[in-house]
């Protein structure tokens, strides 16, 4: 069985610099759109999808017969104990499903799972693609020379006839991790079986020529060591072949460190197009604007230079590591990346339940998870959202890029259906947003207090009252309560803090939400303070003004959470 890249890639990259980076002001100002190496096609100005297609189950006729991709002994029924799963599929719209050895359901009904198999499994996919701008499926293909071979090529058939049945595009992907004779056999496959795809009226084309990605090139760990010269050579037999090659390439492509290998930029700057992985590499808004900053935009500037297009890959955030802040996360990279004036966007990925990134449709309350599994449905953080939000906001992302939707900031894709717009969340509003302070003291930032770890905190700078620290919700929201608390550690004694709670819509004028006041922490109940506003003010920025503390002189805080309610 293939090892999945994302759980490679990840630990390769933990602790690494994209981690901790503060967010950027709220007045970003749009960049000037960045001119296209190519006209719009099938991918170019397009939202493609990253499309498994992996699942199996014993008994759905694969050739595979076993549980592929759900668990880790495939031989027997995923349960709590033998499972590869993170996220729970939504099953109300598969006609045909298979019993696991999981517990029921939260509300009783037997936990059951979809195969990628069935026909009408990758129907429903690939309508639920056509119904929310989903242009085009990149069909994943690892090494096909192996046990997985046959299911493989049976995926690619069926991913056809769906693609043509629903009106969507798709194109071969294929995934280098572990593939020892590549360089021989990637040609093999393609003009022995998948260039025939090529003949349907729905493979994807673009400047006139079939679309194939290669994925996995340059990235720095054991499953990829291939060199510099055989992939140069991979890239150009494509190419020689008429075909238009996207680079699926590491996260820092451009300079050759951390994800990268140094000495392949030459084989990135031979692809057509070029899309970045972006799996396990942020994790908050305030990651997404330094990846707009550092990366993605001179990512695109160097593209425009060598005359090649630029895919970068958007995530919605796994949903398991409670990532998502509701769609906040995808729509601030559709938001940014727009600003960039890039080409298209790759989605990661569409049906990917094993480490929680997926976009389809998804259980949407405990009560359709596997009861005591621990697994998230979509309204962890208490939002309810439609099992098809990721699927919608997608959509809208799509719109944005397409100029059928004018450039926001703010959300505009209601998460669940009849709210009459953004639905107010009701989780913490500040959570892992951007965070700012008046000053700091070491490395004591802002961003310590709005990152859910009670351990960290921020402290300003010592002996100059007054000071302030403050949020960014990223879209005016109704404010009610701030919950303020410091380390429940009783080396932390009790003290009393002078502080006073601003509201702002524009981040420069400010109104008093609540006066100054003294507010208490006490290790004993929590260390922590509630300030419930009278009525609900109407507030993006939320402030803290703090001109006094009887334990330390500077104002301190390792939690400042914003509720609606």
């Amino acid at each position: 069985m293939a090892i999945s890249r994302r759980s490679v890639i990840v630990s390769a990259l933990a602790g690494t610099a994209t981690a901790g980076f503060g967010g950027l002001p709220g007045t970003l100002t749009q960049a000037a759109a960045a001119p296209a190496a190519s006209p719009p096609g099938d991918v170019v100005g397009k939202v493609t999808v990253g499309y498994q297609g992996w699942f199996a189950c014993i008994g759905d006729g694969a050739p595979i017969n076993s549980w592929w991709h759900y668990s880790r002994n495939a031989g027997q029924p995923p349960s709590p104990s033998n499972t590869t799963l993170v996220s729970w599929p939504d099953m109300r719209e598969y006609t045909r499903s298979y019993a696991t050895a999981y517990p029921n359901l939260g509300n009783g009904q037997r936990a059951t799972l979809f195969s990628s198999w069935d026909q009408q499994t990758v129907d429903t996919h690939f309508r639920w693609m056509r119904e929310n701008g989903c242009d085009t499926a990149a069909l994943q293909r690892f090494n096909p020379f192996g046990a997985e071979g046959p299911t493989r090529d049976g995926m690619a058939q069926k991913v056809r006839q769906s693609a043509e049945a629903y009106g969507r595009k798709f194109y071969i992907m294929y995934d280098v991790t572990d593939w020892t004779n590549m360089q021989s056999e990637i040609k093999q496959d393609w003009t022995n079986k998948m260039k025939a795809y090529t003949a349907s009226s729905a493979y994807a084309v673009q400047n006139g020529k079939p679309v194939v990605c290669i994925w996995g090139f340059g990235f720095n760990d054991p499953g990829r060591p291939f060199a510099p010269a055989p992939c140069k050579d991979v890239v150009d037999w494509f190419k020689a072949q008429g075909c238009y090659v996207i680079g699926g390439v590491p996260t820092h492509w451009r300079n050759g460190i951390n994800d990268s290998r140094p000495g392949f930029l030459d084989v990135y700057h031979s692809f057509n197009m070029i899309s970045p992985w972006m799996v396990g590499r942020i994790t908050n808004v305030s990651q997404a604007d330094q990846f707009y900053r550092d990366l993605n935009t001179p990512d695109q500037a160097d593209c425009n230079a060598h005359g090649i297009d630029y895919q970068p890959c958007v995530i919605p955030g796994d949903l398991q590591s409670g990532h998502r802040a509701h769609g906040e996360l995808m729509w601030r990279q559709f938001y940014n990346l727009c600003r960039v004036g890039v080409q298209g966007f790759y989605i990661s990925m569409f049906d990917e339940f094993n480490e929680g990134n997926q976009i389809a449709k998804t259980t949407e309350t405990s009560a359709e998870v596997p009861a005591g599994s621990g697994i998230r449905a979509l309204n962890e953080d208490g939002t309810a959202c439609s099992a098809d939000y990721y699927l919608r906001l997608t959509a809208d992302g799509g719109r944005m890029l397409k100029g059928q939707l004018a450039l926001t900031a703010v959300r505009p894709t209601v998460p669940f259906p009849g709210g009459g717009g953004p639905t107010q969340p009701t989780g913490d509003l500040a959570l892992n947003r951007p965070a700012s302070a008046s000053s700091v003291t070491q490395n004591y930032g802002a961003g310590n207090a709005v990152d859910g770890n009670g351990s960290t905190y921020w402290e300003s700078a010592n002996n100059a009252f007054p000071q302030w620290i403050q949020v960014d919700l990223g879209a005016a929201s109704a404010v009610k309560r701030v919950v303020l608390s410091l380390p429940p550690n009783p080396a932390w004694g009790s003290r009393t803090q002078t502080v006073a709670v601003l509201g702002s819509t524009n981040g420069s004028d400010f109104t008093t939400l609540s006066a100054a006041a003294g507010r208490t922490f006490d290790p004993a109940s929590g260390n922590s303070a509630t300030v419930t506003l009278a009525t609900a003010a109407n507030a993006r920025y939320v402030r803290l003004q703090f001109t006094g503390n009887t334990g330390w002189p500077a104002g301190q805080l390792s939690g400042f959470s914003v509720y609606g309610s």
